[in-house]
């Protein structure tokens, strides 16, 4: 029997998939999530074969998830609507057995399951051409410039936390909006997240 979490926000969508998922012979669903930080709670309590998660959720996101759970024995598909390219770069990296859009057929999910339980991983095909559009431009010193600019830092917090002066932090801000095409901080901050590049 394939034992399953699934961490979804939206109720009905999260009631719905867990029926169809009940229905399969070999499929049990022994937990439902409203986000990462539930679906982690019941993943340590019922250690399920694999968790099925949405990215864009309250608390911990589906990443979070895959990323805390890479080397468990509990195996991650993501389930989706969005396609990109850096959700599905860190998606990778955490080593997701699979990462599959919500508007696949509802009988791919199943088949999807069985293979990734038998070590196999699937991606949706849409995401090929997403994986080499873009990589980040931003080197790690200049994420880390503009996520304490998404945790409402200015300047001179952001030189403080970092151990730089004023001025070199005011440059990687200019070289951060030169780099993302943007003309202020805020909408350098809604292209990352846009792009998923955002932890």
């Amino acid at each position: 029997m394939i034992r399953i979490v699934i961490a979804e926000d939206q109720q009905m969508l999260l009631g719905a998939m867990g029926a169809l998922l009940d229905l399969e012979e070999d499929m049990e669903v022994v937990g439902k999530a409203k986000n990462g930080e539930e679906a982690l709670e019941l993943v340590r309590e019922h250690q399920p074969d694999i968790c099925i998660t949405d990215i864009e959720m309250p608390i911990k996101n589906g990443i979070d998830v895959a990323e805390a759970l890479k080397n468990s024995s509990c195996k991650v598909l993501i389930l989706t609507t969005f396609a990109r390219s850096g959700y599905f770069e860190r998606a990778r990296k955490a080593e997701v057995g699979g990462y599959l859009l919500k508007d696949s057929p509802s009988e791919e999910l199943a088949a999807s399951i069985r293979m990734i339980i038998n070590g196999r991983r699937i991606y949706a095909p849409e995401l090929m051409d997403v994986a080499y559009e873009e990589v980040n431009p931003l080197t790690d010193r200049e994420k880390q410039v503009l996520q304490l600019i998404a945790d409402g830092k200015n300047t001179k917090e952001i030189a403080s936390n970092l151990y730089l002066t004023n001025g070199t932090v005011r440059n990687y801000i200019s070289i951060i909006l030169d780099k993302l095409d943007v003309s202020n901080r805020i909408e350098a901050i809604k292209r990352s997240q846009e792009k998923g590049w955002f932890k």
